[in-house]
């Protein structure tokens, strides 16, 4: 599943070797992407095997000291447990790509002013994904899709948020600051997709990742795999795709 970290280290030959299609050991390479994390102020979940996990952003990638630091609230109920565990990852998107890597060396440490820091070591590898595996389409009225949910872990809170882009597995949509955040692989049960006027219907959403916008955003990105769709439900969404890529290329040809 998309949602959590993929297996590096498999039995089979064959699916080690297929491994290195997404491989990076090019210490230049390694820098730039996590640097490139760095300045996005991508959201990283560093989970561990057994569960434990915690969403942060990269606070410094520094080369001299091999060294790759990351942003921590001193009291966050699970740094404890990752602390503790003998394997950890990270993963992270850049834009369509999925950015994973181990964990070796964490360190608790204090970085001044109150605040703290989680440190470890440079990773000597790192692997890229392709996240999507189908068309994407974002809605040509920015105002009127929307999601609605139930909140999973807050029984009377729903939200409305708009729609920015959706495809025949997955959803993105943008969620304001002061929103409460809900964690990379909860699945919510409780919903409404309003594409349009003819394209609405319910399914269940698995969170997959949260990424930042901009720095002007107020807010951040929330990706999330469907689930239990209905055969009419894709079939109206596969309509609502196909008409967008075509209004989509009347509007290019209209503009060239």
């Amino acid at each position: 599943m998309e949602t959590m970290p993929m297996p590096l280290s498999p039995d089979e030959p064959e699916a080690r070797s297929a491994l290195d299609d997404f491989r990076i050991t090019e210490p230049f390479e390694i820098l730039s992407l996590l640097r490139q994390m760095q300045e996005h102020h991508s959201l990283i979940t560093i989970a561990t095997p057994r569960g434990a996990s915690f969403v942060t952003t990269i606070f410094e990638v520094n080369k001299a000291k091999g060294v790759v630091r990351f942003t921590v609230d001193a009291h966050e109920p699970q740094l404890e447990r990752v602390l503790d565990s003998d394997e950890v990852v990270g993963v992270g998107y850049l834009d369509s790509v999925k950015i994973q890597f181990d964990l070796d060396g964490l360190v608790h440490v204090h970085a001044g002013q109150g605040q703290s820091a989680l440190n470890g070591r440079l990773p000597k590898e790192l692997f890229r994904f392709q996240r999507r595996s189908s068309y994407r389409v974002r809605p040509l009225v920015k105002s009127g899709p929307s999601l609605r949910l139930r909140h999973p872990a807050m029984e009377d809170v729903w939200l409305d948020l708009r729609v920015i882009d959706v495809s025949l597995g997955g959803i993105a949509v943008f969620v304001p600051d002061n929103t409460p955040l809900i964690e990379p692989g909860t699945l919510i049960t409780q919903t409404l997709i309003e594409l349009d006027d003819d394209t609405r219907f319910n399914a269940s959403l698995r969170v997959a990742h949260i990424t930042g916008v901009n720095d002007t955003a107020k807010g951040v990105r929330m990706g999330c795999e469907l689930e239990g769709m209905s055969g009419e439900s894709l079939r109206a969404l596969q309509r609502f795709i196909d008409q967008t890529q075509k209004q989509r290329r009347l509007m290019a040809l209209d503009g060239s």
